[in-house]
């Protein structure tokens, strides 16, 4: 969960001192955001992901510090780095060739984590979140899952605060049918 505004307040501080060449504020810097954003990186790209591109968010978040003018909370700054981090990523990904002589798709399925048998109901949560649409994913995970309000995943998205609810929402939509679909919701379910 988010802290309050009064930690996203010594965050910032801490990020004007790091810019400023304060090893011990950018250590704290750090400290303070960085589970946060491994999760938010997390359910963008995927777990295998998270750390590599955690890594790669502060670095260019300690390059830029210097330049920081803390017109909006670090923490938001940093999550709008970490949304661009995974945009770079995913460019990357799509125009690297692909090749793969597995035979069996099944085994190269459960091996990627695409299918999961016996998972409980966190796993298949996961899987469902990252089944959303990138937009929608992005804002729900923001809101719902990091505890952003709507108008810091708005500056983190890149788009006004309206679109964001209304990504929520649809989402909320997908992640219901989706849950349903797959048998996992209580409809699906056995009670006794």
């Amino acid at each position: 969960m988010v802290k309050g505004a009064a930690d996203d307040d010594q965050v910032t501080r801490w990020a004007q001192e790091a810019g400023q060449g304060d090893r011990e504020a950018g250590a704290a810097f750090v400290r303070a955001l960085q589970g946060q954003v491994r999760g938010f990186l997390s359910h963008l790209a995927g777990p295998a992901e998270a750390d590599d591109l955690t890594q790669e968010t502060f670095l260019r978040a300690f390059r830029s510090l210097p330049r920081f003018a803390g017109r909006s909370s670090a923490r938001t700054w940093v999550f709008t780095i970490a949304r661009r981090v995974v945009v770079d990523h995913v460019r990357a990904a799509v125009a690297r060739p692909r090749t793969a002589s597995v035979p069996d798709w099944q085994s190269a399925a459960e091996a990627a984590g695409a299918v999961t048998t016996g998972a409980d109901d966190g796993v298949t949560l996961h899987h469902l979140i990252a089944g959303l649409s990138r937009e929608r994913r992005e804002a729900f995970v923001a809101t719902q899952v990091l505890g952003l309000s709507y108008a810091e995943a708005a500056d983190v998205c890149g788009c006004p605060v309206g679109t964001i609810r209304s990504r929520v929402a649809r989402a909320r939509e997908d992640l219901v049918a989706a849950w349903q679909a797959d048998g996992s919701g209580t409809g699906g379910r056995r009670t006794g």
